[in-house]
């Protein structure tokens, strides 16, 4: 029996409810069809791909055009999942138009079921434009990668009373422009279960604890696939960086010692043809 695909009210049902939201970032057809047999309820086809894909030291360089590509291949490998396609930088930060524009290609193109964007009072005019076009939005608060250059780097949020303060304001703010769901990222667990509980909406976490209504991960930092750094709020459920390895290891060992291929592993002529190959190799000697 397929999985049945959550659509939006049905995440404000599982809220109201107190039942946890499952949702994992996937960039490729293989992983998000182990997402959709895992039970996963949402996937996010986030900018990080510009990281755990192609080997960028950060979002910034992510364009439409890729973001899009993953998202394709994406759903067609889980079909039955609520997906999300992550708006990357340069995609809505120059117009309202620009905004609605690029969420269009999302749904049209990449057959996303909502998008998601960084910021909080400074993006609510196209939070409501992109809103108006008929389209699921999800906002993002706390540490937001895409402006991290303005937080002195790859910071947790919302630490002090001051930013707290600044944190809680962007999520009212969201939610009062018509956002259907929060995405809140290393912000203090205290912080991120008062706006998860003041709010309507569901409210995701992604480092900010477990009073949330539900949990984000990178999925390449779920099964250890991504070193280059661990973030503090990951639990890694595998090491796939060193079973992929130690495998790679091994054939590069049989490949120089001569034990791979074996003969289990090489196609052999059609019965009674051996005698007509031998005539044929005659043929060029």
């Amino acid at each position: 029996m397929s999985k049945k695909k959550l659509m939006l009210h049905e995440f404000y049902k599982m809220k109201a409810e107190g039942r946890k939201i499952a949702w994992l970032t996937s960039y490729d057809y293989p992983t998000a069809q182990f997402a959709e047999a895992a039970g996963m309820e949402m996937i996010l086809v986030g900018d990080s791909l510009g990281m755990c894909v192609y080997g960028y030291s950060g979002t910034i360089p992510v364009t439409m055009d890729q973001c899009i590509v993953h998202c394709e291949a994406v759903r067609r490998a889980a079909p039955n999942t609520f997906v999300v396609g992550d708006m990357p930088l340069g995609s809505y930060q120059v117009s309202d138009e620009d905004a609605v524009r690029n969420a269009v290609r999302f749904l049209k193109e990449g057959g996303v079921d909502a998008i998601k964007l960084e910021g909080g009072t400074r993006i609510i005019s196209r939070i409501k434009a992109i809103l108006d076009a008929g389209i699921v939005v999800i906002g993002h608060i706390g540490l937001t990668p895409q402006s991290s250059g303005q937080m002195g780097g790859h910071k947790a949020q919302g630490r002090t009373v001051e930013s707290a303060r600044m944190v809680i304001e962007d999520a009212l703010a969201i939610e009062e422009a018509g956002a259907q769901m929060l995405l809140i990222e290393a912000v203090p667990p205290e912080v991120a279960g008062f706006i998860a509980r003041k709010l309507k909406i569901p409210v995701l976490s992604i480092g900010a604890g477990p009073g949330c209504d539900g949990q984000l991960l990178i999925v390449s930092d779920l099964i250890g696939q991504f070193t280059a750094f661990t973030p503090k709020f990951v639990k890694k459920y595998a090491n796939v960086a060193e079973t992929v390895t130690k495998a790679m290891k091994e054939y590069v060992s049989d490949v120089k010692s001569g034990s791979f291929p074996s003969d289990e592993h090489c196609y052999h002529m059609i019965s009674g043809e051996e005698e007509k190959l031998e005539d044929l190799i005659r043929e060029y000697k």
